[in-house]
């Protein structure tokens, strides 16, 4: 009873600090931020070419994407896996439409789109984020970190010959908030591994809402956090579509939803499991 009474204590002061401490967290709260510009160079010279394990939606729609701008198909999928976890039917409070999240009408436009209509079709919509992408990655010259920046904050808010490390922090952050999903992306693939002739299907599984934050780097401490502590539990992160950041569990099963908030319950926190993020 003591030692749970403690783990409750603990994150208790956890919370406290991620929402009321913001200038004075404990070193033991603050998660290292990665230098995500290496990190995307890494990628692109040791893992662009990994095949993932599972077969995701639309997949013949990204693959023929992939192909025609000549890009990585895991980083296409990892940017529907956080726009949108490949809902064609999304839609954001900034206009943003589709599996790719493309704003309507000014980006779908300059994309060649005319309608919310094509938006919503996702072998379209796919294509015009690849193209969008390519067009990123042409203006930084190449920049991985700085055309995934620029594809959520614009193109006109991050200066051509910018510095990687000077970039505005939100910038830095869906940098950063695009690679932990190309790491869900490449789960379990690695150079040279063999891919099953019958890969499992991407399922989005069912998603109970954690914790919302306005803050997306508290989000990235909480996610850091609770993963030091108990990674058997399958905790993601997305974006609501007021742009805020949550907390999700993930579960499959009826029993992997109750063995996931027991675990969580004896970690200290207690899910509300009426709770919902729009």
């Amino acid at each position: 009873m003591t030692s749970f009474k403690f783990k409750s204590m603990a994150v208790a002061v956890f919370i406290f600090g991620l929402f009321l401490l913001p200038q004075a967290q404990a070193a033991r709260m603050k998660i290292k931020k990665m230098n995500y510009s290496a990190s995307w160079k890494a990628y692109l010279n040791e893992d662009a070419n990994i095949k993932p394990l599972k077969e995701y939606p639309y997949e013949a729609c990204f693959r023929e994407a992939a192909k025609t701008y000549d890009l990585p198909l895991t980083l296409l999928l990892a940017f529907a896996r956080g726009e949108s976890d490949f809902n064609p039917r999304a839609k954001s409070s900034k206009s943003c439409y589709g599996i790719m999240q493309i704003q309507w009408p000014g980006t779908a436009g300059d994309l060649g789109l005319s309608s919310i209509t094509e938006l919503y079709n996702p072998c379209k919509n796919i294509k015009a984020g690849a193209k969008y992408i390519k067009m990123m990655t042409k203006r930084y010259n190449g920049d991985l970190h700085l055309a995934i920046a620029a594809y959520n904050y614009g193109p006109g808010r991050i200066p051509r010959d910018t510095q990687p490390w000077s970039i505005p922090q939100g910038a830095n952050w869906y940098s950063g908030y695009i690679y932990h999903h190309l790491q869900k992306v490449l789960a379990g693939a690695g150079p040279g591994k063999a891919v099953a002739a019958t890969k499992h299907k991407y399922t989005p599984g069912t998603k109970i809402p954690v914790i919302l934050f306005h803050n997306p780097f508290r989000a990235m401490d909480f996610l850091a956090y609770f993963k030091e502590r108990a990674p058997d539990i399958r905790l993601d992160w997305f974006r609501t579509t007021l742009g805020e950041t949550y907390i999700v569990m993930v579960t499959d099963t009826e029993q992997e939803k109750r063995k996931s908030i027991l675990r969580m319950k004896k970690l200290g926190y207690y899910l509300d499991l009426k709770k919902e993020f729009q």
